[in-house]
């Protein structure tokens, strides 16, 4: 039994799945809704980890960050990333103190030929496998011909290639159904937790119809991230592993802005040492992120403080630019899984993971300490074979270069993509870019499910009742706002209305069988979420509360 569907407990459960083995999964929420929704969009390789002497880590994450180009190519696409740089000796020599010696101190910048080595050794790592060209490094007038709108005071910039991550959630529902669609003995349940530890199994509540059951294991395992404490509490299990942070981020609807980035990712350091970015996404600009200490028991929140932060950051990088918070679309927050640290700063602390294992009371109990989006698949890897160990199960497959659900034959290149949307899913026009790009090459079995009965749009070409029929069958949905914050990127694009809000609902009160009071429910409850957690005040709910 896994607990927390987040990526980590996800990608483990496509492993052991993958296996032939007999494995559920549990989420007390929505799958992908905790830390896993609130990442930066990225798959890296992690640069800033080699200042902290994270060499495995490091390594690890090139080489999945390479291999997820190749197996998720639907989610995951090079993202060029430039760091501008203004100083040249700066660092240089408090860096080797930090490595050698563990000094934080006073925040020192990073000048260029700090960020030389980082990135010349970080390309290195890459290997012979890398699908990104190497680094660059350009001067004051090269710079601000490519980027015109950056901070004059630039005296180098540096251009390198990671990784974007368009849609976190949809890659890691991908990755559920890959594991779903492979072992008839594999099971996921969101709105289900853990409540208690019985030595032989686990007891678990089905949090929409209060039933209590439970259920036995040969092992357990704790993927529940920054809340891996939480669970265990309940469990009566070992705590005060985790030690997590939060992070935020704003999106706004800013065209200049947009433009001013040239269609690449800022990297950066702001006045506070901190690494910050900038990065232009679906039609918007996405900002962040803050490192502050945080309690997983109290909701993650982006407060005015940060939002000032952010804009304070984008006016150091381009300060002709007019940035206001009436341009904010969406803003969120999580906590990173962390481990507990003494370290003096966040930005010591390790973001490798470990795993615990408490045997103590029957069946191991293995909890998952760290972990990131970027090496997902190797984590889940690694957590498998220890229970395949433990149950004496040989392995019989491994995700290394596997393709993940509609990743697979996705088309590469713009004329392979027209081919592709020709053949595979004739007449659906515009309609066919937004699957294409929403599921993959399972974009197809869509089609299908919208040509076999009448369709009515929902928010014109981006959701129709059709596809919401799809998404009850197929995506493991049991609430209105797993629909709008989840399973589409209607909130993060600031594309909501409350009028929206009624429409998506009234189709899926007939699929999930809600009444009038359920409905209204559900509709006053995604308005609430959306307001306190992510900053949207529909104009019209008032009128129709």
């Amino acid at each position: 039994m896994i607990i927390g569907g987040g990526i980590n407990g996800i990608a483990t459960f496509r492993d052991l799945a993958l296996q032939g083995v007999d494995v559920l999964l549990v989420e007390r929420n929505d799958f992908a809704s905790g830390a896993s929704a609130a990442s930066s969009h990225m798959v890296h390789g992690g640069i800033r980890y080699l200042e902290n002497g994270e060499f495995r880590l490091v390594h690890e994450s090139v080489t999945e960050r390479n291999d997820l180009l190749k197996t998720a190519p639907h989610f995951v696409k090079p993202l060029k990333t430039t760091v501008p740089i203004y100083h040249f000796w700066s660092g240089l020599f408090q860096a080797p103190l930090k490595f050698l010696l563990g000094r934080s101190g006073k925040p020192t910048e990073r000048g260029a030929a700090l960020i030389k080595i980082g990135l010349t050794i970080y390309d290195v790592f890459v290997g012979p496998g890398r699908r990104t060209p190497w680094h660059r490094f350009r001067g004051h007038t090269a710079s601000l011909r490519e980027l015109p709108r950056l901070n004059p005071r630039v005296k180098y910039t540096a251009t390198y290639f990671d990784a974007s991550m368009h849609d976190p959630e949809r890659l890691a529902l991908d990755v559920l159904n890959d594991g779903l669609e492979s072992n008839r003995s594999a099971r996921a349940l969101n709105y289900v937790e853990a409540t208690g530890f019985t030595g032989t199994g686990v007891t678990l509540r089905d949090r929409e119809t209060g039933e209590n059951f439970t259920i036995e294991a040969d092992a357990v395992i704790n993927a529940s991230g920054p809340w891996a404490d939480l669970t265990n509490a309940a469990l009566g299990a070992p705590t005060h592993l985790m030690g997590g942070t939060k992070g935020s981020h704003i999106v706004l609807d800013h065209p200049e802005l947009v433009a001013a980035t040239g269609g690449r990712e800022i990297f950066f350091e702001h006045s506070d040492g901190r690494i910050v970015l900038i990065y232009p996404l679906k039609g918007r600009v996405m900002v962040g992120t803050t490192d502050i200490a945080a309690d997983p028991a109290k909701p993650a929140r982006c407060t005015e403080e940060e939002v000032d932060y952010f804009l304070d950051l984008i006016g150091d990088v381009f300060p002709d630019i007019s940035v206001s918070r009436e341009q904010i679309v969406y803003r969120f927050s999580g906590i990173r899984p962390l481990p507990a640290s003494d370290a003096s700063s966040t930005g010591q602390i390790s973001r490798d993971y470990r795993l615990v294992v408490d045997s103590s009371r029957g069946i191991p109990l293995i909890t998952l300490v760290g972990g990131k989006w970027t090496t997902f698949r190797a984590l889940g890897e690694t957590l498998s074979s220890l229970v395949l160990d433990h149950i004496g199960v040989p392995r019989a497959v491994s995700t290394k270069n596997r393709a993940i659900g509609g990743g697979r034959d996705f088309p590469m290149s713009p004329r392979a993509r027209g081919v592709w949307l020709r053949t595979r899913i004739p007449g659906s026009g515009t309609r066919g870019n937004v699957l294409l790009g929403r599921y993959g090459t399972r974009a197809a079995a869509v089609w299908d499910t919208l040509e076999a009965e009448h369709d009515e749009p929902l928010a014109g070409d981006r959701l129709s009742t059709r596809e919401l029929a799809w998404m009850v069958d197929h995506e493991h949905v049991v609430h209105l706002v797993d629909v709008i914050l989840r399973r589409t990127d209607l909130a993060f694009t600031g594309s909501v209305t409350y009028e929206l809000l009624a429409r998506v609902a009234g189709a899926l009160a007939p699929l999930l069988g809600w009444d009038e009071d359920r409905l209204a429910r559900e509709i006053d409850q995604t308005a609430n979420e959306l307001r306190e957690a992510h900053g949207i005040a529909l104009g019209t709910e008032a009128a129709h509360a």
